[in-house]
């Protein structure tokens, strides 16, 4: 849709167009006229790439307990045990109100002939309880949930349109701790508008495309994060950048995980020549949290020093493989590898963020009207370490809470104070975009080298001053020249890979997702890290 003025109104601004903001933005849209941003097109966003599935307890076997305590020993020691709690207790509810959208979770007929939902097992599960579509669940709920959010007649979607900054009582010179809305770039006609909005909610996702080497999309900025931080948000645990295990190892293969489901259903992980090495490290072999199989794979390749190690499920009847994985079978015959005969090629990538924006059990943050909900936000649930399936569960769990928190006060958009417009008298046109390139590779580069799966403080060190060099650099062209998608992004990393920073100098020992070579023990008084921008 074209939107042709320069500011709109709403009673809800939804940042993010993934799970967690277009689950919100149904749950609303009932009760309120709802506008929300997508970044780049609407199937973009990390959530289309998500394989695995979605955790929560659907077996007679298996208990809500069971679920809490499993994501407990996954997060090291430093989920908050509400949070996991609340998320756990929600979950089948949750699924529940999608599977009722139609999403199409992979059904089994039992023994008895019924038809059960098909409940896989993943990394970190003590149970069968991860409800997938085949190997492709992220594209089955994000096509779902556009369908129905682009049939909802108060649903307004903006495509093409990125988050500058939030509008706040302190950036117009207003008393207190307020949202009124945002300014946004609107790709389409390269121009600045203003949103305003009773309500604001952060759905942008995690910012792994701060790393060399990710499985996220290119969308993947931590603008969420660094807009909130920029505002007044305190943000936790930015440490903790879960390096998923298995990225495909393929020079034309851009950003393609191989979802852990492959070693829940029984694949090995092997050196070059062929043997296994995960019962080396740990007793659970393959079915150990990420943390510690990236690690291991991490090891290998500088002991070996090998490109990479392979994920062989090869063992398996080939019509399995195919029925369970239909996606990553073609994809990888595409590439000339057949997946029944032969190992997959493999190598770590930057995966998920597990610290945010910190929030309550509803997704309020440090200034009020503003939400934030999904991979962006810090609830507690996943500690120092993220337990597989356990992501998209969040985005659910926490859309539903924050819609009913945002539902039960009215919304008031008569009294907004004067918001100025976007001023562009002073700058120009770039034509030296030269150089944001360059700064952003040489980030990327630099959090992959100094701040990935193993750090050290001197890394780390060196990783800080030259962001701050770098985060110099874009502030003086940012105040020269007309915004663009790159500049804009490029802002936010650095914002993000500061911080990611900052917390991990401020832990003194090796825990979960953050290990330290000078610091190779675990804290027995560990407490998460927060940082306050006051």
């Amino acid at each position: 849709m074209k939107h042709t003025a320069l500011e709109h109104t709403c009673d809800v601004l939804v940042i993010g167009a993934g799970a967690a903001g277009l689950t919100l933005a149904l749950r609303l849209a009932d009760s309120a006229n709802v506008i929300v941003l997508s970044k780049s097109k609407l199937k973009e966003g990390s959530t289309y790439y998500a394989q695995g599935g979605i955790a929560a307890v659907f077996d007679k076997n298996d208990s809500i307990e069971s679920h809490v305590q499993d994501t407990l020993i996954a997060g090291a020691g430093l989920c908050e045990e509400k949070a996991v709690r609340f998320t756990a207790e929600n979950a089948r509810h949750s699924l529940e109100t999608l599977i009722s959208y139609g999403v199409p979770f992979d059904t089994v007929v039992n023994e008895q002939g019924v038809e059960k939902f098909h409940l896989t097992r993943e990394g970190g599960h003590s149970h069968r309880r991860i409800l997938h579509a085949a190997d492709a669940t992220g594209k089955a709920v994000q096509k779902t949930l556009i369908r129905s959010a682009q049939s909802h007649p108060n649903i307004n979607i903006f495509e093409r349109y990125n988050a500058v900054d939030l509008i706040t009582a302190k950036k117009i010179r207003q008393q207190g701790k307020l949202v009124y809305g945002a300014y946004v770039w609107n790709r389409n006609d390269e121009r600045v508008e203003v949103i305003k909005a009773a309500r604001v909610v952060l759905a942008t996702g995690g910012a792994s495309k701060v790393y060399q080497y990710t499985s996220n999309p290119d969308i993947a900025s931590g603008d969420g994060i660094a807009m909130a931080w920029r505002a007044g948000c305190r943000v936790a645990n930015m440490e903790f950048n879960q390096f998923h295990p298995t990225c495909l190892f393929h020079p034309d293969a851009k950003n393609f995980l191989l979802t852990e489901a492959l070693r829940g259903e029984g694949a090995y992980l092997r050196r070059p020549d062929g043997s296994r090495f995960m019962p080396d490290f740990d007793e659970r072999a393959e079915l150990a949290p990420r943390d510690i199989v990236a690690r291991a794979i991490d090891f290998e390749m500088k002991r070996l020093g090998a490109d990479c190690m392979y994920l062989d499920i090869s063992h398996k009847p080939k019509d399995f493989i195919k029925h369970h994985f239909p996606n990553i079978y073609k994809r990888c015959k595409k590439y000339g590898l057949n997946i029944s005969k032969n190992p997959i090629p493999v190598v770590p990538a930057a995966h998920y963020t597990c610290g945010g924006v910190m929030t309550d059990l509803n997704g309020q943050t440090d200034i009020e009207n503003l939400y934030a909900i999904g991979e962006v936000a810090y609830t507690g649930l996943h500690g120092a370490n993220r337990m597989a399936s356990n992501s998209l569960l969040e985005c659910l769990v926490f859309a539903e809470a924050a819609a009913k928190q945002i539902l039960a006060n009215e919304f008031d958009t008569s009294v907004f104070p004067a918001i100025p417009a976007w001023d562009e008298s002073q700058v120009s046109d770039s034509d030296e975009e030269v150089v944001i390139q360059h700064n952003w590779h040489e980030l990327r580069l630099l959090m992959w080298d100094y701040v990935g799966i193993v750090r050290t403080n001197k890394r780390l060190e060196r990783a800080l001053r030259r962001i701050e060099l770098l985060q110099q650099e874009v502030k003086d062209y940012y105040a020269n020249f007309k915004v663009s998608n790159n500049l804009l992004e490029l802002r936010n990393l650095l914002d993000v890979a500061e911080l990611i920073v900052r917390c991990a100098m401020e832990r003194k020992e090796s825990r979960g997702l953050h290990y330290n070579l000078d610091y190779p023990d675990l804290d027995k008084n560990s407490k998460p890290t927060v940082l306050d921008p006051q």
